[in-house]
């Protein structure tokens, strides 16, 4: 018989201690589990859906001028000034190294048109990215599906007294109204929206664009990194970061970490008192089983051992059983606390963390414990048989 066998047997004896044990270590394992599943499951989604946030980068013609009027390009009255960028410059956006940051890439193409006698602000872009991009956008109608149809702003559609399934004459073509935009308060209500190369030919700007509005993924939150791959491959363009945009994001994420290890931290200080407690109650109630053990000739390192052995094999146990636990827990709240994008993955460094942390509570938990139960007298022990 050596030690692990008689700790092991100890366990058996007292199965109502034992699983007292296990199931405080579990409790704590399985809640520092969930908070960790969750919050990566949520940052995941925040990252894979930083696009609904709108753009967090800006690439305009490079200018002297410092004016911006619509997001980045300076207006004089109505009119578009400084060099624009073509669709080749958009294409090559696609090419740094981090592309797989940029979650939209929405070119856009800004003019004036008369509309009734009145000078309109005509947006051109491709339509599906500019929604993506803007996903606050709602629309009495629908997105424009075909180079034939435009979306009015809200004011622009008042002014001109434009109503769903008017025909619009642009530049002598006709275009018919599928939708109005919702007011939003921005400049965004005072526009027309067509197809980029509608705009563009309307315009007379083939292959032409003003602007390039990007919203990048922050995983890891490579911004710089970006701005600098941008304005290596676009030297003619001015690249912008939104700071403010990017640095709310990630606040919002940190914040969302530090909360969870906070609680993690409070709940393993939990777990550990409960070992303590568990573990001092024991030395106690053992005290005749180890004065036999020590005058049967068990060092004090060998009771030490015994005691630390018990701790750890329930907590290593309890370890595993949380792990699984705060899975199924995870499985569980993840629906109501993030939406149907949002996954979970079965991370192994998960699933040994909780190993060692149970197993490091329980054992750093009991250490006193079992030294304690080490320098019981034998004589004293023996006395009260």
């Amino acid at each position: 018989m050596n030690l692990r066998s008689i700790a092991f047997s100890n366990l058996r004896r007292r199965k109502a201690r034992a699983a007292f044990l296990v199931v405080g270590v579990l409790i704590g394992v399985a809640t520092v589990v969930t908070l960790i599943s969750l919050t990566s499951a949520m940052r995941v989604e925040a990252q894979d859906r930083m696009e609904d946030y709108g753009a967090n980068i800006l690439i305009t013609p490079r200018t002297d001028e410092l004016a911006l009027s619509y997001g980045g390009v300076s207006l004089g009255g109505v009119a578009v000034t400084g060099r624009g960028l073509t669709e080749g410059d958009v294409r090559r956006i696609g090419t740094i190294p981090n592309k797989k940051n940029l979650a939209v890439v929405a070119p856009v193409l800004l003019g004036t048109v008369q509309v009734k006698g009145r000078p309109v602000l005509l947006m051109g872009a491709r339509v599906k990215d500019e929604f993506r991009l803007k996903r606050w956008w709602k629309v009495d109608g629908r997105a424009p599906q075909s180079p034939g149809e435009l979306v009015a702003g809200h004011d622009a559609a008042r002014a001109l007294d434009l109503q769903m399934g008017d025909t619009v004459r642009l530049q002598g073509r006709d275009f018919v109204l599928t939708g109005i935009l919702e007011e939003t308060g921005s400049q965004d209500d005072d526009l027309l929206l067509v197809d980029l190369a509608a705009a563009q030919r309307l315009l007379g700007k083939p292959g032409s664009v003003s602007l390039v509005e990007v919203a990048a993924l922050c995983s890891g939150c490579p911004i710089d990194d970006i701005i600098a791959q941008l304005s290596t491959t676009l030297p003619v363009a001015k690249v912008t970061a939104m700071r403010e945009v990017v640095q709310s994001r990630i606040h919002a994420l940190d914040q969302l970490r530090t909360m969870s290890l906070v609680i993690a931290g409070v709940v393993l200080a939990i777990e550990a008192l409960v070992v303590f407690v568990t573990m001092m109650g024991s030395v106690s109630e053992r005290t005749r089983e180890i004065g036999i053990f020590r005058a049967l000739g068990f060092r004090r390192g060998h009771v030490t051992r015994l005691i630390l052995i018990e701790a750890l094999a329930a907590s290593v146990l309890a370890g595993a059983l949380g792990y699984l636990a705060g899975m199924a827990t995870t499985y569980a709240v993840l629906p109501l606390v993030a939406d149907d994008s949002a996954h979970i993955v079965w991370l192994l460094p998960v699933g040994l963390g909780a190993l060692l942390i149970s197993g490091a509570v329980g054992g750093l938990a009991s250490l006193y414990p079992a030294v304690r139960a080490s320098r019981l007298d034998p004589t004293e022990a023996l006395r009260a048989l």
